[in-house]
């Protein structure tokens, strides 16, 4: 099993990245978000890697950030979602965006990613969904222009347990307020939407 691949950037695109590592050159495929994150080439980069091996192909992917590794294991372990299907999907989106719109069941913002079809998207919502509560607030933003930070996020979830919803419940209700409203930047204000939200 490889872990992480550390070396020399040789090449890099939006889809993949060559490290030589010890004079042995390996291609990774890699979501766009990994990309971004990038250093130049000639520099020194790691990846963290997933060795995907079947009968009739063997394939190394590269991802900047434990989360987008792990998002990716848990996609690919919905049945129809194969290794590119995932990486386009998280090309797509990022992982904190991506974990809301399962826990929110939004499967047709998920379909809107090229190469995923309704039924695909609402495959991994149903079968996710309980799974990925975890990223659905990190990285969300620190802050940022028109962006709910990930304490506030987090905070409002845990106040709407305390309030007696359970935890599926209750990232649901945020992501959907945070979905419409990415600039709220108060639990109260989550809260308050959270709840006008079931009447």
């Amino acid at each position: 099993m490889i872990a992480y691949i550390r070396g020399t950037l040789v090449e890099k695109g939006p889809t993949q990245a060559v490290i030589d590592a010890a004079g042995v050159g390996y291609e990774l495929l890699i979501p766009v978000s990994t990309y971004e994150k990038l250093p130049r080439t000639g520099s020194e980069a790691k990846l963290l890697a997933y060795h995907c091996v079947r009968e009739d192909d063997e394939l190394l992917f590269g991802f900047a950030t434990a989360d987008e590794k792990e998002m990716f294991a848990k996609l690919t372990s919905v049945s129809g979602v194969g290794p590119k299907i995932a990486l386009a999907i998280l090309s797509g989106s990022s992982v904190s965006e991506l974990a809301m719109s399962i826990t929110g069941g939004d499967a047709k913002r998920i379909s809107a990613i090229k190469g995923v079809g309704k039924k695909t998207a609402e495959k991994i919502c149903v079968e996710l969904k309980d799974k990925v509560s975890e990223f659905a607030f990190k990285g969300s933003g620190d802050g940022g222009p028109g962006r709910t930070s990930a304490p506030v996020a987090r905070d409002a979830v845990a106040a709407l347990r305390a309030l007696g919803f359970n935890e599926e419940t209750s990232s649901k209700m945020v992501a959907d307020v945070l979905a419409k409203n990415p600039a709220v930047d108060s639990v109260e204000t989550i809260i308050k939407l959270s709840l006008s939200g079931r009447n």
